[in-house]
């Protein structure tokens, strides 16, 4: 789609070319951004051309690009103790072609905010932290799990980046199983839960059914009430691709499969 509000196009080549003008956004793989109207926007400054790596190693984990492709980030998988299934199906839940594999990057899906969101499925599940930088040349570092404050809305101030999100090596390594369902075999992520073993406890992150991610802990493996009372006070997402009851129905079956499969 033409965005016909659009006069200008920077390409940025340092962290000083990241500073908006008024009526100025981020670009990063446009995916989303080129498909629908942006009448606020004037300018677009395009962050992939700043030359991030995808993806480096570092001494607490993995730190991945924002603008780090869904395509490039299967490459993940190489990386010592790293769960290939988990990231597969994280990707394969974004029901696209590998042309938008190769475009869509895994900070505008986060940032983009969408309940779907599978990067922010993938990324709460594996407790990774966002690097964002701040227009006044700091940074700061938040939980993906609390960047994502709403649908379509994160904590992200006017002008702020995320640089990087830091996956430690204990997540990346550790045993995790992929639970999703959809009203049709190929329609948009109506809940998404997985599971992943933290030391002798379980990590259990709800997405896509609820307006924000959520993450529940448990210091040992939850009994069924357990489980069950866990998931009572969170809200429950409403949208064409799934009631809120049948959606909550769904999270539950799920969340109780996965952390048997994990127990088991």
């Amino acid at each position: 789609m033409d965005l016909d509000t659009v006069t200008s196009l920077r390409p940025a080549g340092s962290r000083d070319d990241l500073r908006l003008a008024p009526g100025e956004g981020f670009l990063a793989g446009g995916t989303w951004l080129f498909s629908e109207h942006q009448d606020h926007l004037t300018g677009l400054v395009d962050l992939t051309t700043l030359g991030w790596e995808p993806w480096t190693s570092t001494v607490d984990g993995v730190a991945i690009a924002s603008t780090c492709t869904i395509a490039q980030l299967l490459g993940l998988t190489d990386v010592q103790g790293a769960r290939p299934a988990l990231f597969r199906s994280c990707a394969e839940a974004f029901l696209m072609s590998a042309k938008i594999w190769r475009t869509a990057t895994v900070g505008g899906n986060v940032c983009l905010a969408l309940p779907a969101g599978a990067m922010i499925s993938l990324l709460t599940a594996l407790d990774a932290e966002a690097l964002v930088w701040t227009p006044d040349g700091g940074e700061r570092r938040e939980g993906v799990v609390d960047l994502v404050a709403g649908v379509q809305s994160t904590t992200l101030a006017p002008g702020e980046v995320v640089r990087s999100f830091l996956v430690r090596h204990e997540a990346l390594a550790a045993a995790a199983v992929f639970r999703r369902a959809s009203l049709t075999s190929l329609g948009r992520s109506a809940a998404v839960v997985i599971a992943r073993r933290d030391g002798d406890g379980l990590v259990l992150s709800i997405t896509a059914s609820t307006p924000r991610p959520h993450v529940l802990r448990f210091p040992h493996l939850p009994a069924a009430a357990e489980l069950s009372e866990a998931l009572d006070p969170i809200s429950w997402y409403d949208d064409p691709h799934g009631a809120p009851d049948w959606r909550e129905a769904v999270t539950r079956h799920l969340a109780a499969e996965a952390c048997q499969e994990l127990g088991a």
